[in-house]
């Protein structure tokens, strides 16, 4: 099977660093009913690079996070979480302007009918400057993930390229998780130009068919062929480049023109959101074991099916001795969708 295209420094200490989004997912008690109807939640650390972040420390890696929290028992509490389960936290700052955590309430009324009500106006992790970002922390890492929340304002935004930057002065791969929440834009143009431009710089590209589309706005493959979306990103700093399908599955690009599929496995459903995320963990962890393209796309589906099995998203991170197990359970018949 083909190895991944990735080299990866040994020498440096932390295996992950991400930058980003750190807020509280609020989710639903009440299985089945809509928001209107709902009274009570479950608090948990929320945001898509912070539950990869978790997801990534689960299953035994060095990580660390970059990122800033409000100066409230909100922050406080996502602090200490990120402290127990390992995460360096060093690169998290306090915000000192009165901006807020976001909230995001979740409606799971059925396994595909959920939904998410989000309150991201005057957050602390948007106010994330560049001069609060640690050049060490990003040199001392075999990678770094960014996601597309993150550049949707200033200085946010600048705070990115900035991590950018410093990655790619001290050789550390770089991944994009695209992460396109419109609520946080202007415009999808703004959007397609930021994002554009950060994409450029990474090793590794991860989204959905329908963010590609959104990236691919100010022209070119109006098809929406795969293909082609990725043969862009490889005339850059790409590597990889995963396109994502919903239902039918992930299809990865490699820069020698192969394409990489992996079987999915079935799943008690609770609801959808988190699986990106679990997703992501899972294949990047692969990847960092030197595993081929496809057994990592696998091994990320499988944490996938863990978390969507799960009331909660960074709660439910599995480590890599559940995630193979659940593999195993699966070949023997034992898990049924």
């Amino acid at each position: 099977m083909a190895q991944s295209h990735i080299a990866w420094d040994s020498s440096k200490p932390f295996d992950f660093v991400a930058i980003g989004r750190l807020c509280i997912d609020l989710n639903a008690n009440e299985i089945n009913r809509p928001m209107e109807e709902t009274m009570t939640f479950t608090k948990y650390v929320g945001g898509s690079p912070a539950n990869i972040c978790i997801g990534m420390s689960r299953l035994g890696l060095r990580t660390g996070f970059i990122g800033k929290v409000a100066d409230d028992q909100m922050g406080r509490f996502i602090t200490g979480y990120l402290e127990r389960e390992g995460i360096e936290t060093s690169g998290v700052s306090v915000d000192r302007t009165g901006a807020v955590t976001g909230l995001a309430f979740t409606e799971i009324k059925s396994p595909t009918a959920c939904s998410i009500l989000m309150y991201r106006d005057n957050v602390a992790d948007l106010k994330l400057e560049a001069g609060e970002v640690r050049e060490s922390l990003v040199a001392d890492a075999k990678l770094l993930l960014i996601s597309g929340t993150a550049l949707a304002q200033s200085p946010s935004r600048e705070a990115v390229f900035q991590a950018l930057d410093y990655a790619k002065r001290h050789g550390t791969v770089i991944a994009f998780d695209l992460d396109y929440r419109p609520y946080t834009w202007t415009s999808q143009e703004e959007t397609a130009v930021y994002y554009n431009l950060a994409a450029e710089k990474c090793d590794i590209i991860m989204g959905t068919r329908e963010e590609f589309d959104m990236m691919e706005r100010l022209g070119g493959n109006a098809e929406r062929d795969d293909e082609v979306t990725a043969s862009k990103w490889f005339n850059h700093s790409a590597d990889i480049v995963i396109i994502k399908h919903g239902k039918d599955g992930s299809i990865a690009y490699t820069k020698d023109g192969a394409s990489h599929r992996a079987r999915s496995f079935p799943a008690k459903v609770v609801k959808t959101f988190g699986a990106g995320d679990s997703y992501a963990a899972g294949f990047l962890y692969g990847l960092m074991q030197g595993w081929s393209i496809s057994a990592s796309m696998e091994f990320g589906s499988a944490a996938a099916c863990i978390v969507i099995s799960s009331h909660s998203c960074s709660d439910a991170m599995p480590t890599a001795s559940q995630v193979h197990d659940y593999i195993a359970r699966c070949q023997r018949g034992e898990i049924t969708g």
